[in-house]
Order: structure tokens, then sequence, then C-alpha cells
């Protein structure tokens, strides 16, 4: 049986003792080269997950395993180097005068070799397509072009998993969309692990699995099809329906009869086109 990436087995935390739980007795594996969504409103435990299995936090019960290795404050710098975290404000993360300097940063401690470090900048750049940028300073480039510099600075590290904490929160629509776009495609040609943690049910369709979290407890695990059959209890969680999912649901009171949940629009047209095709 193959060792699971991550484990959390009954995980509790809280940030003082007068404090409530931020999280309540959480266990959960994420699975090698998988995409796991952790959802939940503001102040329901996703952020805390992150920062739990980056090791920034320790839990006060319960364990958490990385790579087959229970975290703890002697092997956390070791299990820090299989871990990539990009947060919702890259200008937190930028430390280099120039793209390219800042990307060498990561490398530089870990002590890679200078020919490996030239690779890696240009390789990272490349996949997230923004090689033109690599001697601009980053605080002259749009949120959306942090992020993918951001992103490109952990990829150069080579980690096992990469955790985008709330990374699109203050991007627009479209520069949302992009980025995600761009993590797919990384992932794919990386095979990393990946896991997103967001409050917006549009950036889950891709994901193989979804936590879902509430006041702090697993609330489901599940995937984002079944997920989005559960819209009155998302609604009440005050978590924000898909458009596509909400207008499936405005066609099912129309008594339209679509027989799988669509997760994009395509998969609409496709079921809308069935239907047509049979009448």
């Amino acid at each position: 049986m193959n060792t699971p990436l991550v484990e959390f087995t009954n995980v509790s935390f809280r940030y003082n003792e007068e404090s409530p739980w931020a999280l309540k007795d959480c266990s959960f594996i994420i699975e090698r080269d998988e995409w796991v969504s952790i959802i939940g409103h503001n102040g329901s435990g996703k952020s805390t997950i992150a920062k739990l299995m980056n090791g920034l936090l320790f839990p006060n019960e319960g364990e958490i395993y990385v790579n087959g290795t229970k975290l703890t404050s002697e092997t956390v710098w070791d299990i820090r180097r299989d871990i990539g975290m990009v947060f919702q404000n890259p200008d937190n993360q930028f430390v280099g005068a120039t793209v390219q300097d800042d990307i060498a940063f990561g490398m530089e401690n870990r002590g890679m070799e200078r020919q490996l470090m030239i690779e890696r900048i240009q390789s990272s750049l490349e996949a997230v397509e923004m090689t033109e940028y690599r001697l601009i300073e980053p605080h002259r480039l749009s949120g959306g072009q942090k992020q993918r510099i951001a992103i490109a600075g952990i990829l150069a590290v080579s980690p096992n998993l990469l955790i985008l904490d709330e990374a699109t929160v203050m991007l627009d629509p479209r520069g949302r969309a992009e980025i995600m776009a761009t993590v797919a495609e990384v992932r794919g040609a990386e095979s990393l692990s990946l896991v997103t943690i967001t409050h917006d049910l549009n950036e889950v369709a891709q994901a193989n699995r979804v936590i879902v979290l509430n006041k702090g407890e697993i609330w489901k695990i599940t995937e984002p099809r079944q997920l989005f059959t559960e819209r009155t209890a998302l609604k009440n969680m005050g978590l924000d329906i898909p458009f596509i999912t909400s207008l499936t649901e405005a066609l099912k009171e129309r008594n339209v009869d679509i027989q799988n949940e669509p997760l994009n629009d395509k998969e609409l047209l496709e079921e809308l086109w069935i239907l047509h095709s049979k009448t």
C-alpha cells in the first residue's frame, strides 16, 4: 500500500487557550499526484490547515505526516523541502531585486549548483509563460503576473506538493481563470500534487476531490460533481454556487431533464445537445 503524501489524523488546533478551536478532530489524506481543493467560508479553518501542512503551525492534538514522516519541530525543515506554498498576497514572498533573483533565492538556500539554478529559472518561467519578465522588478508586475512569478519560484525548487492558499482572491475573474489554467498545465507537466484553498466554488471543478470545512470541522469529502448537487447545504454555509450550477438548477426547476451534474459550460451544452437530439 502506497504511503499518502499528506495525512492528518484527528488534528485539532486553536490559536490560544481562550480562543475557540480553529480545527476540530480533522482526518484526511492527500495522495501523490492528486489535486485536492479545500473550501469553506471565511474562518472555517482552511488556511489553518495550509499552515499546519507546511509546519508554520503545529497541532494541539492529533498527528500530521508528510511523505510518511511525522511533523515535529525536529522534522519540519526537511518536510518544508517537499512543500511549496503561494499565499494570496505575492508581495509578501518577494525578496529579489528582479524576477530571476527572486526565483533564484529559494534554490540558493538549498545550495543548488549555479548551472542547475540557471536551468531551473528558465524552465520555471517557461512553465508560467513569463520568460520575457526575468529582469523586471517584481513590484512592477500586475497582480496576475506576480502570482505567476510566485508559482515559478516554488516550481524551481521542485516540491512534491504545491499549496495555493487563496492565491487568486486578489485577482479579477479573468486573472483567476488564467492562474488556474496555468496551474492545471504545470501540474500535468510536473506531476506534482496540488492543494488549492479557496472559498470560490468556481475553482474546484478541476480537482480530484474536495474537502469542505464548516466551523473548523470537515463537513464532507467528495468529488466536485457530487458536491455541486448539495446546493442548499452549500448556500447555508455561505458559499457562492457557481453560475453553471445555478443555471442547471434553474433548468431543472423548469423540467429540463439534465441527468449528469455539469461542471462547466461545455458539459452543460453537451447535456442540452443530448436532450435536443432525443426530441
